[in-house]
């Protein structure tokens, strides 16, 4: 459970009524039932009941249902975010850090409101998405 976690779902307040033996879970901030008092750890079904454990900063589990990532950051679990310096796909880079802002097209002696339309919605996607600033 804290070399390789795999929980069920996010966060959660009470434990499973029938869990499996090896289930592994984590518990919600306002936790209720035999989880009381165990906020914020992993918790896992064992043929003993339930073991906890309490993360630390940078533990990272799978999320079966969903196939995203939690991470523990400081005090909470985060979702589904993916932090880094770079992505990288058969190594190439194909997404770095934030671009500075870039201006829509203004100006030039011959005016083509198609190209400029297309050009304003391609800088608009990439403001939308985080890749460039506005």
């Amino acid at each position: 459970m804290i070399v390789a976690a795999a929980v069920e779902g996010p966060p959660q307040a009470a434990p499973p009524t029938n869990p499996a033996i090896g289930a592994c879970y984590i518990v919600g901030a306002s936790p209720s039932g035999a989880w009381v008092g165990k906020a914020q750890q992993l918790a896992a079904w064992t043929s003993g009941g339930w073991r906890f454990v309490a993360p630390r900063d940078g533990l990272d589990a799978y999320v079966k249902s969903s196939g995203a990532t939690a991470a523990f950051r400081g005090t909470a679990w985060v979702m589904g975010d993916v932090s880094g310096a770079q992505l990288s796909i058969n190594g190439v880079k194909v997404v770095g850090a934030r671009g500075g802002a870039i201006a829509g097209p203004a100006g030039g002696a011959t005016l083509d409101a198609e190209a400029r339309a297309a050009i304003g919605s391609i800088l608009a996607a990439l403001r939308t998405h985080g890749l460039i600033a506005t």
